[in-house]
């Protein structure tokens, strides 16, 4: 780690941490209730060892081998959130290393991330229900009052809070390409509030990336989950 990207790592995460201040005072909210999780992937353990000695302390991952990778390399102490899309066969590598999955979109992955939690672990883990704000869950994300029970959003939560090695923890969403983020983000909250109705304790919000951080906030976002802001533009690790 040179002192050049140090210095780099250091003025990006005070601009994000300064835009989450701004969008917390337009939307009467505090900074300390928005938890800024640094989207890591594609960028070396350096970076991530650096990060969480500049302060922050959530870090996401999307591909389960370079997450996995990561995690054995980095000492300190952090809450690791998979933010990708999860293939069942993947669960059992997962639950070793995360503290949190937030892409769960389908009844089966729920059950693979129970059966293998139930196996690898001693607590639960926290889970996201995924919800696709377009309807089209070929992109991923459960699908809001959807006609397959495999893929229906409440379904997918029920599957969740049924487990007795997962917790819900509430809603992860990705504005569709092309959409409002404003309107995509009132939908997503509205979703919470019905779900978090019937779960008291599935209060998070994960919404908002690089681009429409203050737009997600404005709409109740409790994690935002922001990369190149962050960390800027890298080719993928080989």
């Amino acid at each position: 780690m040179t002192d050049e990207r140090r210095a780099q790592l250091a003025a990006a995460l005070d601009a994000v941490r300064r835009r989450i201040a701004r969008a917390c005072a337009d939307a009467g909210r505090r900074p300390d209730d928005v938890t800024l999780v640094a989207v890591t992937k594609n960028y070396p353990a350096a970076d991530v060892q650096a990060l969480a000695e500049l302060g922050v302390t959530d870090v996401g991952e999307n591909k389960d081998q370079e997450a996995a990778a990561k995690w054995s390399a980095v000492t300190a102490p952090l809450r690791w959130h998979y933010v990708g899309r999860l293939q069942r066969n993947k669960a059992g590598s997962v639950v070793r290393y995360a503290d949190v999955v937030q892409s769960v979109d389908s009844v089966r992955l729920a059950g693979a991330l129970d059966r293998a939690a139930g196996r690898h672990r001693t607590t639960p883990l926290d889970v996201l229900v995924q919800v696709s704000l377009d309807g089209d869950a070929q992109r991923g994300g459960a699908v809001i009052d959807g006609a397959d029970p495999e893929r229906d959003l409440w379904r997918v939560a029920e599957a969740v809070a049924a487990s007795e090695t997962l917790r819900l923890r509430g809603v992860m969403a990705v504005a569709p390409m092309n959409a409002d983020p404003d309107r995509a983000f009132a939908i997503l909250h509205d979703v919470a509030s019905r779900l978090n109705g019937h779960h008291p304790g599935a209060d998070a919000i994960s919404a908002g990336m690089s681009g429409d951080l203050e737009q997600a906030v404005a709409h109740g976002a409790t994690h935002v989950r922001i990369g190149t802001s962050l960390l800027g533009m890298r080719k993928t690790l080989r």
